[in-house]
């Protein structure tokens, strides 16, 4: 596996929660800065050593409602 990809969405309480599409692999955090780290540990605790992947790709959902 070359890489893995994340939905990253805003928290409806604040801070925002990633979850990876093909693996069972969900995690959370207050800042951007703080996520980025959580999700590099939770990849490297669900992959055994050396089968994890190269690129971590994060994909941002974000929703806006706006009236006419």
């Amino acid at each position: 596996m070359n890489e893995i990809i994340f939905i990253v969405e805003e928290a409806p309480e604040g801070g925002f929660v990633a979850r990876a599409l093909g693996d069972a692999i969900f995690t959370e955090a207050d800042e951007l800065e703080s996520l980025h780290t959580n999700i590099r540990d939770a990849v490297r605790c669900h992959f055994d050593e050396g089968h994890a992947p190269k690129v971590i790709r994060l994909h941002f959902v974000r929703e806006q409602v706006i009236g006419l």
